[in-house]
Formats: C-alpha cells, sequence, structure tokens
C-alpha cells in the first residue's frame, strides 16, 4: 500500500488558535523554523482515546520554548483543550499527537525578536514504532558516529527540532546497514540514548541508565523509573561506559514512541529479552491501556 503523505491528508488540524481542514496547514518558506530550526515539538501517545501525561508533555513544550527564548502564546490549559479537540475530531482510539511551535516568518536571520510565535497541534491513528517481531525478539542497534552535544553548545534540555538532525542520519545510516536503530553516545564517549528513545540495561538485577545531563530526560524514561521501584528494582543514573554493555544481561529503550523495546543486539553484543524487560512493559502496558498486553501483541 502506497505511503500518504503527511501533507495530503484528511481530517483537520488546530493551528494558531482554529481548527481548519488538514491540507491548509501551511507555512511560508522563508519561516524562521524551518531555516533556523528555531521549532520545538512534542510526541504523545493516545491510548484508549486519552493522550498519556498530557499535561506533562504540554509543561515541556512551554519550557523547551523558554529555552529558545521565545514565549508559546497559549496557555497549559488551553493547548491541553486543543489537544483533546484535535484527538475526538478524528475520533482517534490508539495514535500520536503531535504539537509543534515555532518563530514565523516577519524577519529572516539569525535574529527574530520580532516573528510570530505559531502552534498547530495533529494527530492521526499510530500503531507500535517497531513492528510486533522487532519487539518480541529484540530490536537490532549499532553506535552511531554522531554523538549528543554537550549543554553549553546546544539546548540539550529542550525537545527541539535542530537536535534531531543527527539523529535522523544515524537512524538513516543504520537501517542502511540491517539495524533498526542507532544508540547514540554523548559528547564524552559514555552510552547517551537511542534516536528518539532512552537506554536501560539490567546489570546484576538493578536496573542502570545513563545520567540524562545533555540529552532529554523522557517522560516514559521517568514512569518505568517509577514502575521499577515500584517492584522493588532499584534503579541506578549515572555515567556508563560503553564497555559496561557487555555486563548486561537486559537491554531495552522507552519512550512514547518506542513504549518499552527490548533491545536484541547492538553491534557484536547479543541480548536476550528477559524477565525485567517483560515485568516492566507489561506494567507500562497495564498503566496505560488499564489492562497487559503480550510482548508480541
Amino acid at each position: 500500500m502506497a505511503m500518504i503523505p503527511f501533507d495530503n491528508r484528511d481530517g483537520v488540524m488546530w493551528m494558531d488558535g482554529a481548527m481548519i481542514p488538514w491540507r491548509d496547514a501551511k507555512v511560508h518558506v522563508l519561516t524562521h523554523g524551518l531555516h533556523y530550526a528555531s521549532a520545538v515539538f512534542e510526541g504523545e501517545r493516545v491510548y484508549s482515546g486519552n493522550i498519556f501525561e498530557s499535561e506533562a508533555h504540554t509543561k515541556r513544550l512551554h519550557r523547551s520554548a523558554a529555552l529558545l527564548d521565545f514565549t508559546i502564546p497559549y496557555s497549559v490549559a488551553e493547548i491541553e483543550a486543543a489537544k483533546r479537540a484535535v484527538v475526538a475530531a478524528h475520533g482517534i482510539t490508539d495514535g500520536y499527537v503531535r504539537p509543534i511551535a515555532w518563530r514565523g516568518s516577519e524577519m529572516m536571520g539569525v535574529s527574530a525578536q520580532a516573528n510570530t510565535i505559531h502552534l498547530a497541534i495533529a494527530a492521526w491513528e499510530w500503531p507500535s514504532y517497531f513492528s510486533p517481531e522487532a519487539r518480541a525478539k529484540g530490536i537490532k542497534m549499532t553506535v552511531s558516529k554522531w554523538r549528543r552535544p554537550a549543554p553549553d553548545t546546544a539546548p540539550t534540555a529542550s525537545k527541539a527540532a535542530g537536535l534531531y538532525m543527527i539523529c535522523t542520519i544515524s537512524k538513516h545510516a543504520a537501517e542502511k546497514e540491517g539495524f533498526h536503530d542507532a544508540l547514540m553516545l554523548d559528547y564524552r564517549g559514555l552510552l547517551a540514548e537511542a534516536t528518539g528513545a532512552n537506554l536501560f540495561l539490567a546489570i546484576d538485577g538493578k536496573l542502570h541508565t545513563p545520567k540524562p545531563d545533555c540529552f532529554l530526560d523522557g517522560i516514559t524514561r521517568r514512569t518505568v523509573m517509577r514502575l521499577a521501584r515500584d517492584r522493588q528494582i532499584e534503579v541506578v543514573e549515572r555515567h556508563i561506559e560503553p564497555s559496561e554493555l557487555k555486563n548486561a544481561t537486559e537491554v531495552f529503550l522507552t519512550g512514547s514512541a518506542a513504549e518499552v523495546t527490548p533491545v536484541g543486539q547492538i553491534d557484536d553484543l547479543t541480548f536476550t529479552p528477559g524477565r525485567m524487560s517483560q515485568v516492566l512493559y507489561d506494567d507500562y502496558m497495564t498503566l496505560v491501556r488499564g489492562t497487559p498486553r503480550p510482548m508480541l501483541g
């Protein structure tokens, strides 16, 4: 089946305070957000018609904009209402919500104090990020040549569009080599994250995860850490050397899109999805859907 381009779909989208036809949601080619990456966004999952951790995502959207030195002209409550309206308009049961805010086209140059700030919210039906078969066996990853930048070189605590350029490059390179995704190191050469998800390692019965001091501290990441602690699993946030991967009995990713996805291979190292990833996957699915689901489901 041919892929339907995202600019040519039916439905509606919320944009700058009003619901408009999907195909009318357009911006000018000289928009500052396109040329200078002055845009921030969120990726949110809908389960049974409800947006998981919706307000937390909206608050982070505001924080991300502040880190890029602009203010979104809509309150958290207004954005929350708009997201619910978009999901309802499409009748989405299980899907994805994408709010994005950006600087407009009044000024074209690095300086952009006079630019209008725009906000759009789209939603669409969306199944799993990785296929059920890949999730069951564990996805295959390779280490990217690109590294997450230092926090004094980029606004690494924001979900900013420009920070994902190296993620796209890394994922494309990985897929060309037959992998599902890429594992990114940070500027120090320590383990960081995947191209769009956070990283966890099971070592000696404890759950280890890289300290998010130069990449996004994911909302799903924090949820899974809480679920692990509820299970009396000790969670250790620390700097992790790549050489420590060989000590892990299980590795998995977390994210709004990835949910809880086991990793079966990182270059020459192999892992078997086990009890910890399965239990946390079950707990996460119970939390977001109200009922556990098999890893293959």
